[in-house]
């Protein structure tokens, strides 16, 4: 069945974690599944930063072919919750300073792993993917389907959460990880000191051009 691809991208920036699965290089061809973490760049592809003595990233090297696995992890009922696989090939990517900063906001305890000059930053064309959001709704969409828009540049990234920062009415406590056409990605203080809550808030469809974006993040500052 056809699916929106609202839900997959949704899934996609909720999500702090996925499974990755490689080709094995020994035993040849089997399947190698990881949980690592990941953040979404601004075409919504997982970006994951990956140390160059890790078994999975040796079989990048050999095969760049890959799976990665997203599930919603605040529903306990697997069947019943969201989840999507991602097929596509992992390849190696610049660390540019906006790629850092936003994988930082994302994942502030990286930086220690940067600061160890091992690892590397991949990020996955996506092939195809199946999203599941339950029962009977299902479907396939093809890596192109995901987000036929271009995608926000930089400067208009940092430009809003600039905004959002020097909003005064911006929540206490509430982090902006990151912006795009259809919605934000916040973080919200845990339970615990270390604990974070990430949440994604979307906008009333599609935004194109910047005003539409920084009426819709100020619209949401001040309601929220």
């Amino acid at each position: 069945m056809n699916i929106p691809n609202q839900a997959p991208l949704d899934l996609l920036h909720r999500s702090p974690v996925g499974t990755l699965a490689t080709h094995l290089r020994e035993p040849d061809g089997f399947p190698y599944p990881t949980m690592l973490p990941y953040a979404p760049d601004a075409r919504h592809r997982p970006v994951i930063l990956v140390s160059g003595l890790a078994e999975h990233t040796r079989n990048l090297q050999a095969d760049p072919r890959a799976g990665f696995l997203v599930v919603d992890a605040a529903n306990a009922d697997v069947l019943a919750g969201e989840r999507v696989t991602l097929i596509g090939r992992f390849s190696l990517i610049e660390p540019t300073p906006e790629l850092v900063r936003r994988y930082l906001r994302y994942h502030p305890d990286a930086e220690r792993y940067l600061a160890l000059g091992d690892f590397a930053f991949r990020a996955m064309k996506i092939d195809r993917l199946r999203y599941i959001g339950g029962f009977g709704a299902m479907g396939w969409l093809k890596g192109d389907e995901l987000d036929p828009l271009e995608p926000l540049p930089d400067e208009d990234e940092n430009a809003l959460i600039e905004l959002f920062e020097s909003h005064p009415a911006r929540p206490a406590g509430l982090e902006l990880l990151g912006i795009d056409r259809y919605g934000v990605d916040v973080k919200l203080p845990g339970e615990t000191e270390k604990a974070v809550v990430r949440r994604r808030v979307n906008f009333n469809g599609a935004k194109t051009t910047f005003a539409e974006l920084k009426r819709s993040l100020t619209d949401w500052i001040e309601s929220t």
